[in-house]
């Protein structure tokens, strides 16, 4: 059973200041080669921009995401596209998609095996799954940092508030093969990628790793991020800006 987490997604935050998840997405859809009249399903739409593109290429599109404000917002945007609250651990399709297309979400999702089935249960047979996230090493500078701060404000550090499922190559394609894909292409690479401006990486954990500091008062997490800013300072602020460690994994599967 998968527990209901609250929804702490802010959709304006996302759209002003995250729209590179997006940016970085469109050569996904290159990977992916949308064929006319195929039926796509967009796993983890966000607000929708992808989704929006996908549908230039004279596609059926469906944007699912878990969270219902991310689904407001996208209905808002796009309201000819269909866009459905869903778990990626219990999709709500079987056997109708002619490719399942997901950009930047599989890492907030666990256990991974249960999305991949989700995944092989609603494509047709023959069909395929492109996608990419978060792999291994991810954002580790600036992690292992916050949790250090932690650590040094004496206060003990609690796995379970670490969010994501990085894996490396190996891990997640063998989990692809068990579930009955055959993988036709994998690859891990560094992306650093600019987060915006002087607040770029207190932005970034706000809309992307609050729950790091899960249960944190406001002063003692004021001053962990104070503190983490000041000596990431040196790896990852250049010129006004802030560049995250960020590694992807790319891989694309085949429903046998």
């Amino acid at each position: 059973m998968i527990e209901k987490t609250k929804d702490n997604w802010n959709p304006k935050l996302y759209d002003e200041k995250h729209s590179f998840v997006s940016k970085f997405g469109r050569d996904l859809i290159e990977l992916l080669n949308p064929k006319e009249e195929e039926r796509i399903l967009d796993l983890g739409c966000g607000t929708g921009d992808l989704t929006k593109e996908l549908t230039s290429y004279d596609t059926e599109v469906i944007g699912v995401d878990k969270s219902e404000k991310m689904i407001q917002k996208a209905k808002e945007k796009y309201p000819d596209i269909p866009f459905h609250v869903q778990d990626a651990t219990s999709l709500k399709f079987e056997r109708e998609f002619d490719a399942v297309f997901t950009n930047a979400t599989l890492h907030w999702v666990k256990p991974p095996e249960q999305a991949l089935q989700q995944i092989y249960q609603v494509l047709k047979k023959g069909g395929r799954f492109v996608a990419e996230f978060g792999g291994k090493g991810n954002v580790q500078i600036i992690t292992n940092e916050i949790n250090f701060q932690i650590k040094e404000n004496g206060i003990n550090y609690k796995p379970e508030n670490f969010p994501w499922y990085f894996p490396s190559i190996g891990e997640y394609t063998k989990l692809m093969e068990e579930i009955g894909f055959s993988v036709t292409f994998a690859y891990h690479f560094d992306r650093p990628t600019l987060l915006d401006g002087e607040d770029g990486l207190r932005n970034w954990l706000e809309m992307f790793g609050n729950s790091l500091l899960h249960g944190i008062d406001e002063d003692r997490k004021h001053s962990i991020l104070w503190k983490a800013e000041n000596r990431l300072k040196e790896s990852l602020y250049h010129s006004g800006d802030w560049i995250a460690d960020y590694k992807r994994i790319r891989v694309v599967g085949i429903k046998d």
